[in-house]
């Protein structure tokens, strides 16, 4: 039934039974006779056929959020046994959003100094991808905004709280400025993260606030491409300040806080909501809440 309802997961997130049968590392044969004996057990329908995959049924989407809690309790009572053994062993994987990457070396490293036998996979996700990946069990936890958007069922450790700055040259135009308001980057050439990203819904929300027409010379998901712009255009970018705080260091370049109004965001760390929490998670959970804020 275990292996039956993972193949089923693998369907329902494909969306192609080739596709789902190659991720389970079996034949599209034994994967589509995999799903029809969950329906013969279950007796329901899960899955709408024809020539190809067209959609769970009513009763396969409830069934997916089952086999999600099942395939959950699963991996962690092995993962409980497993420590029990041998204590925390393993790859812990972080889905972390790309303004929070510099901050999570803080938590990779403590953990790891607490539990050697520990290895870490960070990947680098909008909002929408990691709490898709929490659900689909891709991730153990993740890094992002704790307010702003909804989230669903999770918990959630408040690590810091994210504030903005304008990361220029020295020679910008903004940079002499004492004070910076939002509405100051009115005529300014700015190149921001894409909208699919939470940061910059949040940026373009205050600078909308302001008045401020939202048209940005370069779209980018990678800080580092902003950096660059910012270098060799003489554009500028609003980024957090722990995001900017890396790319100062040996670089010609300037932060400047924004303080009117001085916004303000929490980011945490975030996990699926399950009683009792795995040792991985717990052990996880108890170094977030160490996390030095300064």
């Amino acid at each position: 039934m275990i292996e039956r309802l993972e193949m089923f997961l693998a369907l329902a997130k494909a969306e192609h039974f080739g596709r789902a049968a190659e991720a389970m590392g079996v034949t599209q044969p034994t994967l589509s006779a995999a799903i029809r004996q969950l329906e013969d057990q279950l007796g329901v329908m899960l899955v709408r056929r024809g020539s190809r995959f067209q959609g769970l049924t009513p009763e396969g989407e409830r069934v997916r959020d089952w086999a999600r809690r099942i395939s959950g309790d699963v991996r962690g009572m092995k993962e409980e046994l497993r420590a029990a053994r041998e204590g925390l062993t393993g790859v812990l994987r972080l889905a972390v959003i790309p303004t929070a990457l510099g901050a999570v070396t803080q938590l990779t490293s403590r953990f790891a100094a607490a539990h050697p036998k520990m290895r870490f996979s960070v990947r680098s996700t909008t909002t929408t991808q990691l709490l898709a990946a929490l659900e689909d069990h891709e991730a153990d936890a993740g890094i992002g905004y704790l307010d702003n958007e909804p989230m669903g069922r999770v918990v959630t450790v408040p690590l810091y709280t994210e504030r903005y700055v304008a990361v220029m040259r020295g020679d910008a135009a903004l940079a002499t400025q004492a004070r910076l308001r939002w509405a100051d980057f009115k005529d300014t050439d700015l190149c921001l993260l894409t909208p699919d990203m939470q940061n910059r819904r949040i940026i373009a929300g205050h600078l909308a606030g302001a008045g401020v027409e939202v048209t940005p010379r370069v779209e980018t998901n990678s800080t580092i491409v902003l950096i660059s712009h910012v270098l060799n255009s003489g554009w500028v970018t609003i980024l957090p300040e722990r995001a900017a705080a890396i790319f100062l260091e040996g670089l010609p370049l300037v932060a400047q806080r924004i303080t009117d109004p001085d916004a303000a965001h929490e980011i945490g760390l975030i996990a699926p909501w399950r009683e009792p929490h795995t040792p991985l998670l717990s052990a996880l959970l108890s170094e977030a809440r160490r996390f030095d804020r300064d």
